[in-house]
This record gives C-alpha cells, structure tokens and sequence, in this order.
C-alpha cells in the first residue's frame, strides 16, 4: 500500500507540475498579448493626434513639442522625410533624440508643408511601469506573479518580491517591446510541487502511524492468543488435577469400606478408626469439592461472606484434624503454637478454615525428607498472624509473586509429580484480602515455605 501510494503521489506531482506550466505558459501568452494590445492602442491615439496637428499646422516644433507634453508614454519624437532628412527636432536635439528612449516605435504620417514623413518616438519606461503594466498584468496575477523584464534582464516591473518565487514559464514581446521578456512565477510554498510533498509526507505519515497500530493490533493479538492458548492448557491441567485429588480420597473411602464390609476387622477400636478415616476423607473430598465450588462463585463475583467473632486456637485445631490421617500416615511431626490470651476475631470461620486446610494442603504435599508441619498464631501491630510453615522443596524468589496466580504452579522438576488443582493458593488470597488483609510468603529452595494470613483485629 506504502509503494502504490507512493507512485501514485509521485505521478499526480508530474502531472500537476505539467498542468501547472502549461496553464502558466497561457497565462504568460495572454498577459503580453495584453500589453502588446494596450501599447497598440496608445500609439493609435497618439499617431491619430499627431497626424490631426501636422494636418493642420504642419511640422510646428511649438505645438509638436506641446503635443510630447501631453502624452506621458511618449518620451521623444522624431520626424524624418522620404529622404532621411530629420524635420523635427533640428540639431543636437535631433543627433541625441533616437538613441535616448529604451523602447521605440515607428509609423508613417503626412505633413501639410512637407508631406509623407516617418515619425519615430520612444516610449517612456517609466509610463509603462506606472501606467500601462499594472492596468494589464494586475488583474491577471490571482495566486501567480507576472514580472517584466527588459534586453538586460533587469526588473521592470513585479507586483510582488520575487524572493523564494518559482519561475514556470516565459514568454517574450513582439513588436512593441523587443528583446523584453515576461515571465510566470509561484510564490514560494504555494507551488503544485511544494504541494504535493505536503500531501506525500502527510500521507507517509499517516502510514506510519496506521503501521505501528498494525503492528501493535497484532502484538496484542497474539499475546491474547498466547494467553488464551496457556489458560485453555491451565484449565485441561486443572480439570486433570482435580479429577485426581477427588479421586485420592475416593480410593481410601472405598478401600476402608470394602475392608469393614468383608469383616476382616473383628475388634470394636479397629471399626472405629476405619470409620474415622472414612469420615476425615469424607471430609476431604468436601473440601475439594467447596474449593471447585468457591472458586466458581468468585470467579462469578458471587462469593459473601459472613464475619462473627470467632476463637483463633478452636479453629487452628479443627484445620489439623482435618488432616490428622494423612500426617499420621506420612510421618509429620506437627507443631502448634497459639499465644496466650488471643482475643476473639471478627471473620468468617469456614472460610478462614478453608483457607488454612488449603496451606497445611500444600506443606504437606510439597514436603521433603525432614517432614515437619509448624501452625502459629499470635498478634502483631494490630493484626492476627496465623502461619503455616513446613520445610519441604521451597519456592524459588522469582516464582513468589505468581503462585497466587489462578491454575499457575511453580515450574520445577520436584514440584510437577505433585499434582493440585492450581486454584488453592488463588482462594486463600481472596478469602484474606476480602478480610481487609494480606497473605504473605517466606520461602527459599529446598529450605522450605511459611504462609502467613494477616487479618486486622478490628
């Protein structure tokens, strides 16, 4: 598009220039067949008065030298006879006479005393400049400058100073005015071809900008499409993941049932921790399934909460019985410290709840050899701190500020074997920050993680 238009500006420059000069060279045509016509009709009315005194009184110098005087475009006169003998003027007058007018013309006339005579007179440049030139160039000169000059090139007469101005075309005189020239011009930064890079550089210009919005447009697009194409991968991994960890507890209820349904557990105590299992996955599986579902309602803007004061150590102590199989079974060592005194909190307790069996969750599904689970709570500049710390594979310092990312996990080789919907980490900074708090992490490769849920007492 950049190169058609470029052509196209470029063959429109030419042929505006072309139009331009042939439209001046007429201009300049029909403005010195002006002039030629305006000298023509002065020199008839003077050669008719000239003709009428010589008729009536003969070659009078008085009345010949008054009739000069009333002519102000006739500068000098010159009668001569058939013979070539000067009749008028008589002497040095008439030895200076011929060469002292620029322009000069001759016709022929009659005297009563002498008879056929030729009558040479100059015409003064001064008259043309004032009187002749003006009344005919200057209504020609509508957005041009016609300028005169004489055999030497010197200016005669221009409307308007010729600095900067463009010639186009020009022309000479006839009979009337030999060797003078009249000559076209464009003022400056009014010519087609000044006008037509005005239009190639607004049009370039115009390009340029429609590029960059081109290029950024399709930046966007791609970028969306990239994004578009990694949510679309996050959400068939999340939708794996789940299917999974809905599955793990699935497994372990039926295992137990089957196992209680054949009778292969002959004493009461045995019965009873088989139905305590089953219970906590029971338990387990709801939780999965209200994390899918909280995350639906704020995704949907349609999660409420309802705060009323709640004890802290109650609520800390119901998250790790949530998870008391799997810490038993897995060989944790499981650390509680409540300070003392802590005041009621306004807060929404299954909520808070949910978001804390998210993080002991997560300590104990990205934990290492030295397996130790640390929950505290205490008070700190007027908030409530309740923190759930383990020393597991760490998370890099690059990747922190991502893991409350929806779907996002952290990618590394001794994270991905452990599978997890993504959105966990998500609900627990929403739950905190619709409590007016934070949620903040402390962590480092391979020496663990600490999460920690800042809830303003007020």
């Amino acid at each position: 598009m950049a190169v058609l238009g470029w052509v196209s500006l470029r063959q429109w420059e030419r042929a505006a220039d072309l139009l331009v000069r042939e439209q001046a060279r007429d201009m300049a045509s029909m403005a010195a067949e002006k002039v030629e016509m305006a000298l023509d009709h002065a020199e008839d009315a003077f050669v008719d008065r000239l003709q009428a005194l010589l008729t009536a009184r003969g070659v009078d110098p008085a009345a010949l030298e008054g009739l000069i005087a009333g002519e102000p475009l006739v500068r000098h006169l010159v009668l001569a006879d058939t013979r070539g003998e000067v009749r008028y003027p008589r002497g040095a007058a008439a030895e200076a006479a011929p060469g002292a007018s620029t322009a000069r013309a001759r016709r022929s006339v009659k005297a009563r005393d002498v008879g056929p005579l030729v009558a040479t007179f100059g015409l003064d440049v001064e008259a043309l400049r004032r009187d002749v030139l003006p009344a005919s160039l200057g209504p020609l000169g509508s957005g041009t400058i016609l300028a005169v000059f004489d055999g030497e090139g010197r200016t005669v007469y221009a409307p308007a100073t010729l600095e900067g101005a463009q010639p186009l075309q020009s022309v000479a005189f006839r009979a009337h005015l030999p060797d003078w020239r009249l000559t076209v011009y464009q003022p400056g930064g009014a010519a087609p071809r000044d006008a037509v890079r005005g239009q190639t550089r607004l049009f370039m210009g115009a390009f340029v900008v429609l590029l960059v919005i081109i290029l950024a447009g399709s930046l966007l697009t791609w970028r969306l499409t990239r994004r578009e194409t990694e949510m679309a991968r996050l959400k068939s991994d999340f939708v794996a993941n789940v299917s999974h960890d809905l599955k793990t507890p699935l497994s372990v209820i039926r295992m137990f049932g089957e196992t209680l349904e054949m009778g292969r557990v002959t004493d009461e105590g045995g019965r009873q921790e088989y139905y305590r299992v089953i219970t906590r996955e029971a338990e387990r599986l709801s939780r999965l399934i209200d994390n899918v579902l909280d995350f639906s309602r704020i995704e949907g803007g349609r999660r409420r909460y309802e705060r009323v004061p709640t004890a802290v150590e109650p609520l800390l102590r119901e998250a790790l019985d949530a998870f008391a199989y799997p810490l038993q079974q897995q060989g944790f060592k499981v650390e509680l410290v409540v300070a003392p005194d802590l005041p009621e909190v306004a807060m929404d307790p299954e909520a808070i709840g949910q978001a804390l069996s998210n993080l002991v969750d997560n300590a104990i599904k990205y934990s290492a050899e030295d397996r130790v689970l640390s929950v505290a709570a205490r008070v700190e500049a007027g908030e409530l701190l309740l923190s759930v710390a383990d020393r597991g594979v760490g998370i890099p310092a690059a990747e922190q500020a991502r893991i409350f990312e929806k779907f996002y996990r952290v990618g590394r080789s001794d994270t991905q074997g452990r599978r997890g919907s993504g959105v966990g980490l998500a609900l627990v900074r929403h739950v905190v920050e619709a409590h007016g708090g934070r949620v903040t992490v402390e962590s480092a490769p391979g020496q663990g993680s600490r999460f920690t849920l800042r809830l303003p007492l007020a």
